[in-house]
């Protein structure tokens, strides 16, 4: 690798060196920048021609230089003859100006090492193309290498040079006198010129209309470079030392020959015996051969033979040729065209370029892009011209690589990109986005493209409107996302709320539509989504084109809506669409099925998140909770604090059943699909966790046991205790046996019309587990001049305790039927547990506070229980009812402190109880 680069780099410097010392010291040098030496023509090759550049407008050009240092192996005299001779062509061609002679742009410029002149761009010599490859640099140009002659470049070459003998024949009165290959050049666009005027002949007189012409005697003592090349010369030049007009068609019949035949002429000629070579040959040409022509095309075969005659008046004027059938091809007659466009007016040039997309595919691409392309690019300068010409330029920019593109098309498109007027180029370049977008550079799209996409969305016409919003999505993929979301999204809906035309405003809804895949899920939430809730109007076509950006959006697995966004914001915004009265019933069911399948999926999405993290508490609890006492059935059957936990989370005692799930069951839970969830209920989630855990860590409650007090046979008062934990309660003790308990209720107005309540519980029924056995717990006391309570009541009512006192002395009572009252986050501790062991004639109120070893007590069916315990069963129970009593029937024994203390417990159980 290195050796090649610095083989690269050596020949480099070598070229270098090689142009430095070719000019040094010529006037050219001071205007002109010379490049690489690319070709070479004149006789015997001698003139170099170098790429260059002047200095002052950066215009291409070539440079043709003639080092002298190539002929100091000749005589000073021939030397002056050879320089002379050269000086003549080059003065001569800068005289004459003529499309189909190379144009001099800087005449001859002589110094001591060399003579230079610069031209029009060249590409290289007919000679070079055809294989001559003298005088120049090694290795040899690429292009220059791979160039092939196509049948159209040939044809309309044969034609130019047809044209441009024509001219010199007809309008100089001039014979060229040398016409081969080493003086037709090839330009840089692929026409065909004419040079070399080193042997041109003028017409003695040019006035007349018959021009007379007198040459020189052959001479071959004398240099090559300062005679004609003999193989193109016509017989008569050197056997009869004449010529005339036709002397150049005969060289151009050679020319026609070898661009036929690989550059090989008809005959070889022998220099040093030129005449008897000359006289052999024109026995040859008298009995022409067929062989001898087999390369030359059919349909000009026969004109080639005609313009190789022997004798003059045979061979076809250079207008004749110029109307040869073989030349009247379609690509030759576009070529031929172009050259002469600039004689055409506007009318004309518009019905050509018109019809020119039809001829560019049977052109090779060469010809299009250094032909074509650089004739159409001139006709930017005409707005008029525009919208006529851009289609064609940019069918050639398909055919082209970017690199081409870039280099060829781009630089001519930069100021068309910014044309407003006429409105077509507008319209062309959309059409075309596809193939801007792909071969333009992504600054120049910034730059050029995508304003221009901009303007039309905010142009006047809704026709330029519409078609933009077609398009768009077309080419959306190729757009960066930042400008999308930024410049080209905002415009769209801009347009769509701002313009009075409902085709514009369905487009628009249509384009978002169709672009949404290139946008990021978010950015549709944000922006594209509430946008839909601004558009005013409610065209059936509208509220469709609203329906499809809500579907796209929904469906499509890049983006989706949230359950949230779907339950807040999309579901009754399309609700309240669906009963527009404009639509109809296809439509109508349109709307319905979009929103059945949102539903649906926010339906199942919600429901897995539930179910997920119901499954979640459920392995959490089988984990973590344990409790190491064994259940009893009662407390299977009660709700426990890991159930309440569960109905806050969503389960319910039934699907927890189903699953086996009851009272921290160790059974795991079957795990549901799982879902993502949001940060949002990542964070509920922990906190419920945190809280459950708390629950855990908590320890369990349990009752303080009051001992009774054996030395006090009497009932405790317990007033100034119930005083404590309820607001205005008081309850008074009464006799142990069969006194009558006074309840200090104060007198009440007569409930009119309220029926008798006697079948109304009062909370110590039968029902609730208490024996009925000589107990009358009805509202009615037992005794015949009770008063009714809560019938007509009376202004005093004094339920009756004695039974119930009665009972307590002979059997400890069964009131396990009240431990469902308690709320499942106390301890279980049953209303057996807590009754005391039979004293003589306790208080009932101390007999619930009495200690006792806890006993296990079946578990109570919940359907059995009453609805509710003592005076709060009552609907006319009132704590405010509730007063001191001021007397007891039997002095109160002294209260024991400890007993007092040891009740607060009870206090707080009794507190729980009535809330």
């Amino acid at each position: 690798m290195e050796s090649m680069l610095n083989k690269l780099k050596s020949t480099v410097t070598k070229v270098k060196a090689d142009v430095a010392s070719a000019v040094m010291g010529n006037p050219v040098t001071r205007e002109y920048e010379v490049g690489r030496h690319i070709a070479s023509s004149g006789p015997g090759l001698c003139w170099r021609i170098y790429s260059g550049v002047k200095n002052s407008t950066k215009q291409e050009v070539a440079v043709f230089v003639f080092e002298k240092r190539l002929i100091d192996k000749y005589q000073k005299f021939e030397k002056d003859q050879i320089v002379d001779s050269l000086k003549k062509g080059v003065q001569q061609l800068t005289r004459l100006r003529h499309p189909r002679l190379l144009t001099v742009q800087h005449p001859l410029e002589e110094s001591r090492d060399c003579l230079a002149f610069c031209t029009e761009p060249v590409f290289a010599s007919l000679a070079n193309v055809l294989g001559q490859h003298e005088n120049l640099p090694y290795p040899l140009p690429s292009e220059l290498s791979e160039y092939k002659l196509y049948d159209v470049e040939t044809k309309y070459g044969l034609l130019q040079i047809s044209e441009g003998l024509a001219f010199l024949h007809n309008g100089v009165k001039m014979v060229h006198g040398n016409l081969c290959p080493e003086n037709i050049i090839v330009n840089k666009s692929g026409s065909w010129k004419i040079m070399g005027f080193d042997f041109s002949i003028s017409s003695t007189n040019p006035s007349d209309q018959e021009p007379t012409y007198s040459c020189k005697e052959w001479d071959p003592n004398m240099s090559s470079l300062c005679l004609p090349n003999p193989e193109y010369l016509a017989p008569e030049y050197i056997l009869s030392v004449s010529c005339e007009t036709a002397s150049d068609m005969y060289s151009l019949g050679v020319v026609m020959h070898a661009v036929f035949s690989e550059g090989k002429p008809v005959f070889q000629v022998n220099k040093q015996d030129i005449f008897k070579s000359f006289s052999r040959q024109l026995d040859q040409l008298s009995r022409l051969k067929p062989g001898v022509l087999t390369k030359i095309p059919e349909e000009v075969r026969e004109h080639v033979k005609m313009l190789l005659s022997v004798t003059p008046n045979v061979r076809p004027d250079a207008d004749q040729m110029t109307k040869v059938p073989f030349f009247d091809d379609v690509g030759a007659m576009t070529l031929q065209y172009f050259d002469s466009l600039f004689q055409r007016d506007n009318l004309q040039k518009s019905q050509f370029y018109k019809g020119l997309p039809k001829v560019l595919p049977k052109l090779p691409k060469r010809v299009v892009v250094h032909r074509i392309l650089p004739a159409l690019s001139s006709e930017f300068v005409n707005p008029d011209m525009v919208p006529f010409v851009l289609p064609n330029v940019l069918l050639i920019a398909e055919e082209c690589t970017k690199e081409e593109y870039v280099r060829l098309i781009m630089p001519d498109l930069g100021p068309v990109f910014k044309q407003q007027e006429p409105v077509q180029i507008l319209l062309i370049f959309l059409q075309k986005m596809d193939l801007l977008l792909t071969k333009t550079p992504a600054e120049d799209i910034r730059n050029s493209v995508l304003p221009m996409v901009y303007r039309a969305l905010e142009a006047p016409s809704i026709q330029i409107q519409e078609l933009c919003l077609n398009i768009i999505p077309s080419f959306a993929n190729l757009i960066d996302y930042p400008s999308m979301k930024n410049s080209l999204v905002p415009r769209i809906k801009s347009a769509c709320l701002q313009t009075s035309s409902l085709a514009v405003r369905v487009n628009s809804l249509v384009c978002l539509g169709k672009i949404l895949e290139y946008l990021d899920k978010w950015f549709v939430i944000d922006e594209i989504l509430p946008f839909l809730l601004q558009i005013p109007s409610r065209e059936p076509a509208v509220l469709m084109g609203i329906l499809g950006i809500y579907k796209c959006t929904f469906s499509h697995k890049k983006l989706g809506i949230p359950k949230e966004h779907l339950a807040g914001k999309t579901i009754p915004h399309l609700v309240s669409l669906s009963i527009d009265n404009n639509l109809n019933l296809n439509q109508f069911n349109s709307f319905m099925a979009v929103i059945r399948d949102m539903l649906s999926r926010m339906e199942a999405e919600h429901k897995t998140k539930l179910e997920q993290l119901h499954a979640m508490q459920e392995q959490q609890r089988s984990l973590n909770i344990s409790n190491p006492l064994s259940q009893s059935e009662e407390t299977k059957s009660t709700p426990s604090p890991g159930n309440q936990i569960d109905g806050l989370f969503g389960g319910n005692s039934t699907s927890a059943g189903q699953n086996g799930k009851e009272n921290g069951s160790s059974v795991p839970a079957p795990q549901p699909s799982r879902v993502s969830l949001t940060l949002e209920e990542k964070q509920r989630l922990a906190k419920e966790q945190e809280q459950a855990a708390k629950l855990r860590t908590q320890q369990p409650l349990t009752p303080n046991v009051m001992k009774a007090a054996a030395s006090t046979p009497q009932a405790k008062d317990l007033t100034s205790s119930l005083m404590n934990s309820m607001t205005s309660l008081s309850l008074s003790s009464g006799p142990r046996q069969g006194g009558a308990v006074s309840t200090g209720f104060p007198s009440v107005a007569p409930m009119g019309g309220v029926g008798t309540m006697g079948t109304m519980s009062n909370g110590f029924g039968s029902g609730m587990g208490f024996p009925p056995a000589g107990m009358n717990m009805g509202m009615r006391p037992s005794g015949p001049g009770a008063p009714v309570y809560g019938g007509l009541a009376t202004t005093t009512s004094t339920p009756n305790f004695s039974a119930l006192a009665q009972t307590q002395s002979s059997k400890p009572p069964d009131m396990s039927a009240l431990d469902s009252l308690f709320t499942p986050q106390k301890p279980k501790v049953t209303l057996n547990q807590m009754t005391p062991v039979p004293t003589p004639a306790p208080s009932p109120w101390l007999n619930q506070f009495g200690s006792q070893q806890p006993a296990q007590a079946a578990a109570l069916p919940m359907g059995t229980a009453h609805a509710g315990f003592g005076m709060q069963a009552n609907p006319f129970f009132s704590p405010q009812n509730f007063s001191q009593a001021t007397a007891a029937p039997m002095a109160a024994p002294p209260i024991n402190p400890g007993a007092l203390r040891q009740s607060a417990s009870a206090n707080n159980d009794l507190k729980d109880l009535f809330g």
